[in-house]
């Protein structure tokens, strides 16, 4: 038997008769026990409160994570419309220069010319916004001084869940870049003249380009071999270039000349064709004075019932609005580009 000393639970031997000693030895272990319970109970508070804070810090990194992935949507957004401002620009910008321009003004013995240019200004827009157009600017006015406007929608069959919906909308003006200063370096071109005064003859444009090549392809009328032909649209005028040199300007100097055309013969006046080109282009910005910008339009209609939502909307005196001229609307999701023509007197 081993001796007393290695056992693994020892008790205060009693030393004497009596049950005092063990009496004092079971107080002892219950002390113990208790003392275990108390540090396993808060052992389990701990954990309770350490499973909480993990749920908060999970819920914390999802929220994070969710406001990261807006950040980068909204970021991609703010990207794509920067893009398609640029692209914007230069739509307006390189095509002004390259634009085929026909040139018609009063020539005098001071040499004024007049020039008369009307830009195509494009607009790009976002989705989930809309052009508006009114026919009185002071209505466009008030609606942008407005900023803020909250439209009732309709509760059709696409929103027949809800009794009433609204939408609030921002308004902003429509600021555009037109020429403020244009300066053209014209150039006589030494192979091409222009023919005026064309006459309107029952057959075909290509017939007439032809009879017109056949005339002035002939020596013996003043013309040399034709490289190109071309009639300017609704003008009554037509482009031609010769082969060679030197032809283009005999028959400029003749001025006039007739020309058989079906069974009649014409009377054709000859000039000289320019080609214009760009040298100096200055923009400045112009607002639109009549039309406005909405923003922020959810995509809770589709495009026909929002479009005739928010006309209905802003043509009611009531609501600050008036008489709609056009009224051009973009989904969210999309994209669209808007092209600006000048007012029509």
């Amino acid at each position: 038997m081993e001796p007393e000393e290695d056992s693994f639970v020892q008790l205060p031997c009693p030393s004497g008769p009596g049950t005092g000693s063990l009496a004092l030895a079971r107080e002892h272990v219950r002390q113990e026990i208790e003392h275990c319970k108390e540090l396993c109970s808060a052992l389990e508070q701990d954990h309770v409160e350490l499973q909480v804070a993990t749920g908060a810090l999970e819920q914390r990194t999802r929220e994070l994570r969710k406001y990261r992935e807006r950040l980068d949507e909204n970021f991609k957004q703010q990207k794509y419309l920067i893009r398609e401002e640029e692209i914007r620009l230069q739509m307006l910008l390189p095509t002004l220069p390259e634009k085929k321009m026909a040139f018609k003004g009063l020539v005098t013995n001071k040499d004024e010319n007049k020039l008369i240019l009307t830009p195509l200004v494009h607009y790009a827009l976002p989705g989930g916004s809309a052009l508006i157009t009114f026919e009185k600017a002071e209505v466009a006015q008030r609606i942008i001084e407005a900023k803020e406007h909250t439209v009732d929608l309709s509760c059709g069959e696409e929103l027949k869940e809800l009794d009433q919906c609204r939408v609030r909308v921002q308004a902003a003006p429509v600021d555009v870049l037109l020429p403020s200063a244009l300066e053209i370096r014209l150039t006589q071109s030494s192979r091409s003249i222009i023919l005026s005064d064309l006459p309107r003859l029952d057959i075909p444009e290509e017939a007439l380009m032809d009879k017109l090549e056949i005339f002035f392809s002939k020596t013996r009328n003043g013309g040399g071999e034709v490289e190109s032909t071309e009639l300017l649209d609704n003008s009554g005028q037509a482009v031609l270039t010769f082969a060679d040199n030197g032809v283009a300007e005999l028959l400029i100097e003749r001025g006039r000349i007739q020309v058989p055309l079906g069974k009649q013969t014409y009377e054709l006046k000859i000039s000289p064709c320019m080609s214009g080109e760009v040298s100096n282009l200055q923009l400045q910005a112009s607002r639109c004075p009549r039309t406005v910008l909405l923003s922020g339009i959810p995509d809770v209609l589709s495009e026909e019932p929002m479009r005739d939502t928010l006309e209905i909307h802003f043509q009611k005196p009531s609501r600050g609005g008036g008489e709609v001229d056009s009224l051009g609307y973009v989904p969210a999701g999309r994209h669209g580009v808007a092209v600006f023509t000048e007012d029509a007197e």
